[in-house]
């Protein structure tokens, strides 16, 4: 999510961020606007880095790219992407 957040705010891009809320919390939907203006803060816990999924990069971007803005997709096996060259 950070990959494709930095992406778009560094490109100057606005965009919106939306996802949905599981039944056990209340099913629903929340949705945020980004703009490089607004003060943006990550926070991870722990000191590992997580391995990057390619395939999950692209879907986000897709969907970042696309009028509805930035949703929040499944991460994809990353098996299963096809190979770069």
């Amino acid at each position: 999510m950070r990959i494709v957040i930095i992406a778009k705010l560094r490109r100057a891009e606005s965009f919106s961020f939306s996802w949905k809320f599981e039944a056990a919390y209340g099913k629903g939907r929340s949705s945020l606007w980004l703009h490089p203006a607004i003060p943006l803060q990550f926070e991870f816990y722990g000191g590992r880095e997580p391995a990057l999924n390619r395939a999950w990069i692209d879907a986000l971007m897709t969907t970042a790219n696309s009028p509805g803005g930035l949703e929040l997709v499944d991460e994809p096996d990353p098996a299963l992407a096809p190979k770069r060259a």
